[in-house]
């Protein structure tokens, strides 16, 4: 009769979340069914809930951001063929919960925790979201590293990329097409410089690791309130950061065109002195400024120019 009653159990609760799921990919929690379908036995079946705060007066904009990849997640798991009763995927959100954020002692939205079917969560059921950030892809493979659960990421279709590059095409085949009589820009070795310095700089202030791994654009300490552009790891970084690493890396740039242009330009000395000493200032304050951010990313990193 207890075997009985486990396993009526076991089944109502499994209906249950199935029948959230249909409805909702991303199954909404409160303290109550947190603690009924999560905590409390019996269950067979592994939960993976994102702690979130949503409402507006919170402020949290990386909490949308991730509420958005998260749902990618739980979408292409819910359509997916190879879809289960095994593992779900549920949010709870402070407002709704405050209960269950006192109850696992957590301070910091967004989190992702794994809830196993069987044991308490280890230290590797809680993601890593400072170091992987949050992408879909990102959450799937730490989805599979839990449970072995492939989920192939499947997004709506999004035609701002190629719209963007169709009109960018269409403005170049334009300006090309009024200029087809005086078409010298195109041998302009500035034009063609210019655009392989903007390209550099993209690319080492670290725009591909952001596409990859898709970070949060700065983190807001819920406690303090403080936001921080700039990640504390050498093993990460937000997108804020880029942006700025960016902005430094492109005056050190103009600094040293400055001194190149002082040294050769056939201006006259006035000119030159003020290029020149514009262009030491740049290079100074801006390399020690990056060099302070490599400091603080590099702990322990024994070097440092004007700025400790």
């Amino acid at each position: 009769e207890i075997i009985s009653d486990y396993m009526t159990l076991l089944s109502e609760k499994v209906t249950q979340m199935m029948d959230w799921t249909s409805k909702r990919s991303v199954i909404k929690m409160n303290g109550d069914k947190f603690r009924r379908f999560v905590k409390a036995p019996p269950r067979n079946y592994s939960v993976f809930i994102m702690f979130t705060a949503l409402q507006p007066q919170r402020q949290c904009g990386v909490c949308r951001q991730a509420d958005e990849e998260f749902q990618v997640l739980a979408n292409s798991w819910r359509y997916s063929s190879a879809f289960t009763n095994k593992i779900f995927f549920a949010s709870v959100d402070f407002d709704e919960g405050s209960d269950v954020f006192q109850m696992l002692n957590m301070n910091s939205a967004p989190t992702f925790l794994h809830f196993p079917h069987k044991g308490k969560p280890r230290r590797a059921d809680t993601y890593e979201l400072q170091v992987r950030g949050f992408s879909a892809e990102q959450l799937a493979r730490w989805v599979a590293d839990r449970t072995d659960v492939q989920i192939r990421v499947i997004r709506p279709p999004n035609y701002a990329g190629p719209l963007l590059l169709g009109f960018l095409l269409a403005v170049i085949g334009g300006l090309a097409y009024l200029r087809r009589n005086n078409l010298e820009f195109l041998f302009n070795k500035n034009v063609w410089a210019f655009s392989a310095l903007c390209f550099t700089l993209i690319m080492t202030s670290g725009q591909m690791w952001n596409h990859i791994r898709g970070p949060p654009y700065a983190h807001k300490n819920p406690s303090s309130g403080q936001v921080s552009y700039i990640h504390g790891s050498s093993q990460a970084q937000f997108v804020a950061e880029t942006h700025i690493v960016l902005l430094f890396n492109g005056a050190i740039t103009l600094g040293i065109i400055l001194l190149c242009e002082a040294a050769t330009s056939d201006v006259d000395i006035g000119k030159r002195k003020i290029m020149c000493i514009a262009g030491i200032c740049l290079v100074m304050l801006f390399f020690s400024w990056l060099l302070s951010i490599f400091r603080a990313k590099y702990h322990g990193y024994p070097y440092s120019f004007l700025i400790s």
